[in-house]
């Protein structure tokens, strides 16, 4: 006997990429380009901190985080956005993000919504957590579009009123995953008074925020704050992964009202995986580190220009605002993943994997996904290939 709420799931994207393209031998050296995993140097001195808390690994760790991290963590969403929190009763240490975003779910959706089973509201293509934490409790999944018409964000105002008022939460990626795209400040302002006016929690994905072109993009707590919004409307989410190019430290934080983080704290209490504590000390150390940052930002904007440069007369073609992928429109890009595999021996991920049908069809199917972080003479081999081997 199995739950019914788990029986639609699709194959996961890279089992289901495997099972495409292992059968068939690579057409040329292997470069990878699917798996969004940092390959830039983390900080040198973590390892350091790490050891030289080692004796942490025999002690239980802090659920909530210890109050070093807590503190830094709060620091940093003070000097990045401007807004005060409280490291005792707005932030916990997460391990790592999906933990968090899933668990948030957990806490916070209610049961019923205006005596109707809840919505929750997920962007189509999505990181595919949300979902399961929306089908986790038994609430309805309401998946929005996000395509060049919309520019590659989701357009709540589309959403009846009628179906708002049944939304308990929200989710949104800014900068996006997939796409690259970032959410504006009047995009949040139009989002936090809709969630306002129908009163229902926004979760914020903004694990790519410190990987961008140009002007950092603004946080959603930030334009809470600045208009007043209910403490409890937004919750965000945040990730050493990227920022700090620690995908294996598992360290993240959620931050947000204080009723709701004691839900999510106490919740956590009898199901969660607290970070151990060595970890935690060296994640305190990396959020209070400004200066390896930059540098990542740096290299990632210096991939940004290559990917320009190469991919300029490809059709369609878009450099990311941020993040660390490209969205790549093709014919079709199932086929055009498995023939970049069997040709060139470049690996990508096709955009339907990312995406669910929906009455508006696949939002990804016309697009194929290519992640930068490989070192950059081996990103620009794969992109000449890519590029050449699809405008044959």
């Amino acid at each position: 006997m199995f739950p019914e709420r788990f029986s639609t799931l699709p194959e996961y994207a890279f089992p289901r990429l495997r099972a495409l393209l292992d059968v068939h031998e690579a057409g040329g050296e292997p470069v990878h380009m699917t798996i969004g995993e940092p390959k830039h140097a983390f900080p040198a001195w973590v390892t350091d901190v790490i050891a030289k808390h080692a004796e942490g690994f025999g002690r239980y760790p802090v659920n909530e985080g210890i109050p070093e991290l807590r503190a830094e963590i709060a620091a940093w969403i003070a000097r990045r956005y401007g807004v005060t929190v409280d490291a005792e009763r707005e932030v916990m240490a997460l391990n790592g993000t999906r933990e968090g975003l899933y668990n948030a779910m957990m806490a916070l959706c209610p049961e019923a919504k205006g005596s109707a089973r809840p919505k929750v509201l997920i962007p189509n293509p999505f990181y595919q957590v949300y979902m399961v934490g929306a089908l986790s409790v038994a609430a309805e999944p309401v998946f929005l579009n996000a395509t060049a018409e919309t520019g590659f964000l989701p357009d709540f105002g589309a959403v009846a009123p009628e179906v708002l008022d049944q939304v308990a939460v929200a989710y949104l990626c800014s900068p996006s995953n997939p796409q690259g795209a970032v959410a504006e400040r009047s995009y949040w302002e139009h989002l936090i008074g809709l969630a306002e006016k129908h009163d229902f929690y926004i979760f914020a994905d903004e694990c790519y925020s410190e990987i961008y072109r140009g002007e950092a993009p603004v946080g959603a707590l930030q334009v809470a704050r600045e208009m007043g919004a209910d403490p409890e409307r937004v919750v965000i989410f945040h990730s050493l992964s990227k920022r700090s190019n620690l995908p294996g430290l598992r360290s993240g934080f959620v931050a947000g009202g204080p009723k709701s983080i004691t839900r999510i704290r106490q919740l956590r209490n009898y199901a969660g995986a607290p970070l151990p504590m060595p970890l935690q000390h060296a994640a305190a150390a990396v959020w209070a580190d400004e200066a390896h940052v930059i540098e990542n930002r740096a290299a990632y904007g210096e991939k940004y220009a290559l990917a320009d440069e190469i991919m300029a007369d490809f059709p369609g073609y878009q450099g990311p605002q941020a993040g660390f992928f490209l969205w790549l429109p093709v014919e079709d890009g199932q086929a055009a993943a498995l023939k970049l595999w069997t040709e060139t021996g470049v690996r990508v991920l096709p955009g339907a994997y990312l995406s669910r049908d929906t009455d508006g069809g696949n939002p990804g199917k016309h697009y194929i996904r290519a992640a930068l972080v490989a070192p950059k003479d081996e990103m620009a081999q794969g992109l000449i290939r890519l590029r050449d081997c699809l405008q044959r």
